[in-house]
């Protein structure tokens, strides 16, 4: 089966002067970036402002599981669909940030037959909209620490700074440190902090405005520090927002560019929605809705996040109303919140698909709070059976909303006809009777518990002191009709990622509030969640993940009988499913051991047997059938093995190869170690692609005898 990657590189993508014809779009509105994207100018948006709005259609989703749920993916296959039943429709999503992308996950292209392309453009830096707004952000910043050094004027109190350098990067050191050290002209010294870009308030701001003129509004009323007297500075006193607007005044122009079936799909901006609002920018929404029928959009995480803060902050302020909701769920992330572990998913299990689906009643009912009609879609995996769709079906017909079957991934739009007809019959037949949850009259205290209680079903709202006297001092400002952004993490409806399904009497815990004045909401963070991600303890850097990354499909083998670590790399827990220990002593199934990471190209046979059998074990038929078929299947296959001072394993196992990399730590081998290394793996092979340094820093760069500056990396000495 083909990998994302691989589908989006082989379509044959139309000029996207043709995508924007079908749309209605001349090529003069357009400001090409290449032949496959473009910028939308304002000269289209002020000849289309008056036409009648299309039907309004979002697309949320169950909290994610490890199983993947697939928001993306339905969002494009369901717009893909649309145009298969004659109707005109466009999709409005997110930019993907690069810190997933190079984290844990790959980005918000979609997936199979059902993406936006070019996907490798989108995923990276794509028409610069993130760099655009990481530099206004940071103009600000050094704006202010220039301020103070050149004899605060403003008298500003550096221990009351509150505005934030960002980067788009998931960067865990970066969330507390110090600037200004060095000489009295390098600045004050104090404590700073980075957030990631696409939590950032300018991210919110580029969002959530209208046109320029209202970005720039928005971005002179951005607080960054309070005065000695308590008073807020903003970026107007500053006077830094004239040169912020001049940087954004590209980025907040919408991008066109297409799906694999050649639909207009508008991608622009990109919270994160489990600390920020978590929705694409307002400016793309509109414009769907007067460029088609039916605008199909998408809120980030669980609808307890985006399609919250969605209706609560988005609708609200740009005045939209939606006219249906389709919430994605499968059976995998149901029964994983019914207490499946991720590798028995693919076994039917009526009994945990019933635990687990209040997770999708609570949703249901959150949704339904809006009054706004509700379709449940099912993203379809082979190992559904049909009596676990039959439940799923049932359920939802029993709680007042739709139901339908998704296959995009597999089938592209042909795959969504099912759910596209089901939708258009729910905009024909139900009414949408959109409100909001809260008024804005309602205290900040009011708002938040609102939400807490009626959408994650908490019982009540604990505060921490400062997060209290952080509220008094807002609303003290001014800002009390704000709505309320909820930082929460998105696995769980709880503040506590590990409480799946619906958890019950727990509280939410606030432990900082602050206001963004120009985004023109409050955000009040949860638990432990972050605004600075960090990256997981295997970025998608290493040798297997980088070639899987590159469009091939990988096979990574743990063959280390003496001390495997690749579970511990990836983070697998030892009680589940079965190992390649288990195959060649116990003669389990090789398909049980194969598991996929994150639904990318990359394929694990993982080992947790640690044998003194280890000769038997490396020399057994079987494990030559296992590598013997991963190199039929697969276009690499990554075997892992013991330490090179044990002869014998790479011996036997290099037989099974075509080619040697040797892993050397910089800072304990001498280079004769690694000549030796070389003359081993010749013998047994004959070819060695050359050495990789590990543990590398500035420090260990330089050293007598060892492959530092002294040395010669990958050759004979």
């Amino acid at each position: 089966m083909k990998t994302d990657i691989q589908i989006a590189q082989e379509a044959e993508m139309k000029h996207i002067r043709e995508v924007a014809e079908g749309a209605g779009i001349a090529e003069d509105e357009l400001e090409f970036y290449g032949k496959y994207k473009a910028k939308l100018s304002d000269e289209l948006w002020e000849r289309i402002k008056d036409r009648e709005d299309g039907k309004l259609v979002l697309v949320t989703a169950i909290n994610p599981t490890p199983a993947g749920e697939g928001k993306t993916t339905i969002s494009v296959g369901l717009g893909q669909a649309f145009a298969k039943l004659g109707k005109k429709s466009v999709i409005a999503l997110r930019e993907p940030s690069l810190g997933p992308c190079f984290g844990i996950k790959g980005g918000a292209a979609g997936g199979g037959y059902s993406q936006v392309v070019p996907m490798e453009d989108l995923n990276l830096h794509f028409t610069g909209d993130f760099h655009a707004i990481t530099s206004a952000n940071n103009l600000l910043a050094a704006m202010l620490d220039n301020h103070i050094q050149q004899g605060n004027a403003l008298g500003i109190d550096p221990r009351q700074i509150v505005w934030k350098r960002c980067v788009d990067m998931n960067d865990r050191v970066l969330r507390n440190i110090v600037v200004g050290l060095g000489r009295k002209t390098d600045g004050m010294v104090r404590e700073d902090h980075f957030v990631i870009t696409v939590a950032s308030e300018i991210m919110a701001i580029l969002c959530l405005a209208d046109d320029l003129a209202d970005l720039k509004k928005r971005l002179g009323r951005i607080i960054v520090a309070y005065n000695f007297n308590g008073d807020p500075v903003t970026a107007d006193d500053l006077q830094a927002t004239g040169a912020m607007t001049a940087l954004l005044k590209d980025a907040i122009k919408p991008n066109l560019i297409q799906t694999l079936e050649h639909t207009p799909a508008l991608i622009h901006g990109g919270p994160f929605a489990n600390i920020a609002h978590g929705c694409n920018s307002v400016r793309a929404t509109k414009m769907a809705l007067k460029l088609g029928d039916i605008a199909v959009t998408e809120a980030g995480f669980g609808a307890d996040l985006g399609a919250e803060k969605f209706f609560d902050i988005k609708c609200r302020m740009a005045g939209l109303k939606p006219d249906a909701v389709v919430l994605v769920a499968t059976v995998r992330a149901l029964k994983y919140n019914g207490g499946v572990a991720k590798a028995d998913l693919a076994e039917e299990n009526l009994d945990a698909l019933a635990k687990g689906i209040v997770n999708l009643e609570k949703h249901i009912e959150n949704i339904q709070k809006y009054g706004v009609p509700v379709v449940v879609t099912l993203n379809s995996f082979v190992s559904d059976t049909d009596a676990e769709n039959a439940f799923i079906e049932k359920f939802c017909h029993d709680h007042n909303c739709e139901f339908a079957l998704s296959e995009v991934w597999e089938k592209g739009g042909e795959g969504g006809i099912a759910l596209a007809e089901k939708v258009l019959e729910t905009l024909e037949t139900k009414e949408s009777r959109f409100h909001p949850l809260y008024s804005e009259e309602l205290s900040l205290k009011d708002k938040i518990r609102t939400i807490a209680q009626e959408i994650y079903g908490a019982r009540d709202v604990v505060y921490e002191p400062a997060a209290s006297k952080q509220i008094a001092k807002i609303e003290e400002m001014g800002f009390s009709d704000f709505p309320v952004c909820m930082a929460k993490n998105q696995y769980s409806l709880s503040d506590d990622a590990k409480k799946l399904g619906r958890p019950e009497n727990f509280d939410i815990h606030i432990r900082e509030v602050y206001v963004s004045a120009g985004a023109g909401f409050v955000v009040a963070l949860t638990g432990a969640v972050m605004t600075m991600p960090g990256l997981p303890k295997v970025p998608a850097a290493n040798l297997a993940l980088s070639l899987a990354q590159g469009g091939s499909r990988v096979m990574l083998i743990d063959c280390d009988f003496r001390k495997p670590a690749q579970y511990k790399i990836f983070n697998v827990r030892d009680n589940e499913e079965k190992d390649l220990g288990d195959v060649l002593i116990n003669h389990a199934s090789t398909e049980k051991i194969i598991r996929n990471w994150n639904n990318s190209g990359l394929y694990m046979i993982l080992n947790k047997t640690s044998s003194n059998a280890i000769e038997t074990l490396l020399k057994s038929m079987t494990l030559k059938q296992i590598i013997a078929f991963c190199r039929e299947k697969m276009d690499y296959v990554v075997i892992d093995t013991s330490p090179l001072a044990l002869v014998a394993d790479t011996e036997e196992l290099a037989q099974m190869t075509d080619a040697s990399v040797l892993v050397v730590r910089q800072d304990t081998v001498l280079t004769k170690d690694i000549n030796d290394a070389i003359d081993i793996l010749n013998n047994t092979r004959g070819k060695v692609l050359g050495c990789i340094l590990n543990g590398v820093t500035s420090q260990n760069m330089a050293g007598s005898g060892h492959y530092g500056y002294g040395g010669h990396y990958g050759k004979r000495a």
